[in-house]
């Protein structure tokens, strides 16, 4: 009894102990933060110039005027190219980026994708330090993660947090002028992430580059506790993208859907809420030719769960136009599968390039 009441102590002093524990990221901050830069753009835009005469607004034509703009910035090659937001370098005239080393280089726009947020920028130089693209799908809610910005233009800063809440669609991205749908499938956290941290890192345990920093939960433009990011393998898809055709190329189902409700799945007799409910086929697109209709329910693309509009958008996206995909999905309460060949947004499968 006594050898029992001693193993149950020592098995407690050791659980509390882990539990005290908390995570080490001076290693990953140390692999890490040199490939974090400061990004700083010059703007010009066209305003409406007014002035008063006696109480008397005149409009005395257009002026132009210019502003400074300031985000961060990830390396991901050693040569040199850089992902951030493109809300960070988009309509810039000028890009001028800072390394965590204090060099100050000129930039160029390699290319820019609005409908994720996303652009890559280049530098001219070599043997620079780089964060490796990790597998955002991996990602687990309460995984710690550590967010790497640049904001002030002085070194690097590093906030630590965890996941708190994966696929998350805010509705946040906008000027979206080509028609194409916009792909918000974010990493909630809630490390410490500021205005001037869009377009940092956001990496885990290993170092390895999980999320672009893009958002904050708050009407100030101060964190409020809730960050957001977008996943790794839609800024790897994107970026290789970009630096390959100059464009994205990415294919698309052509369905409307709406996420499964409690009223909708006991309305159709379902068990669960799982998947997404389709409430339309586009015409002459990739989901009708292949036979799905409106009333199904998508549940898995290649094999990967889908239980909201942001995850199918995410999932689908990393596929080009051409390619196929197996979509298993509810008809009538019964699970079938289909393979369907994914088309571009302007409804053919040809890859899309600049």
């Amino acid at each position: 009894m006594k050898k029992f009441f001693v193993t149950l102590l020592l098995l407690a002093v050791t659980i509390g102990a882990r539990c005290q524990q908390t995570v080490d990221f001076t290693n990953v901050a140390a692999k890490t933060i040199d490939a974090v830069v400061h990004i700083k753009t010059e703007i010009a835009r066209v305003t409406p110039m007014y002035r008063s005469y006696f109480g008397i607004i005149i409009n005395q034509g257009m002026q132009r005027q210019r502003f400074d703009a300031y985000g961060s910035g990830v390396i991901i090659s050693t040569d040199g190219y850089i992902v951030t937001n493109n809300h960070v370098v988009q309509d810039a005239e000028k890009i001028t980026v800072t390394l965590n080393d204090k060099r100050v280089l000129p930039a160029r726009l390699v290319g820019h994708d609005p409908a994720t947020d996303l652009a890559v920028i280049k530098v001219d130089a070599n043997g620079l330090t780089f964060i490796p693209f990790g597998n955002s799908d991996e990602v687990r809610i309460g995984e710690p993660v550590m967010a790497i910005g640049n904001p002030f233009n002085l070194t690097s800063t590093v906030t630590a947090g965890i996941i708190s809440a994966k696929a998350r669609n805010m509705d946040i991205i906008r000027n979206n002028n080509s028609g194409e749908s916009t792909i918000e499938s974010f990493l909630q956290t809630d490390a410490a992430v500021n205005s001037g941290n869009s377009g940092g890192a956001l990496v885990n345990t290993r170092g390895q580059l999980i999320g672009i920093n893009t958002a904050i939960a708050s009407g100030d433009g101060y964190y409020t506790g809730y960050s957001f990011a977008i996943p790794s393998n839609i800024a790897r898809k994107v970026s290789h993208d970009l630096c390959e055709y100059g464009t994205v190329s990415r294919g698309y189902l052509g369905v409307q859907v709406s996420e499964m409700s409690d009223a909708l799945a006991k309305k159709m007799g379902l068990p669960d809420m799982h998947g997404v409910y389709i409430a339309r086929c586009i015409p002459e697109c990739a989901a009708e030719k292949a036979g799905l209709k409106e009333g199904d329910v998508i549940l898995q693309v290649n094999g990967v769960d889908v239980d909201s509009y942001a995850r199918m958008m995410e999932e689908v996206s990393y596929y080009y136009p051409g390619e196929q995909v197996e979509v298993t999905y509810l008809r009538d309460r019964q699970r079938k599968q289909v393979k369907l060949t994914l088309l571009n947004s302007k409804g053919t499968t040809d890859r899309i390039t600049k």
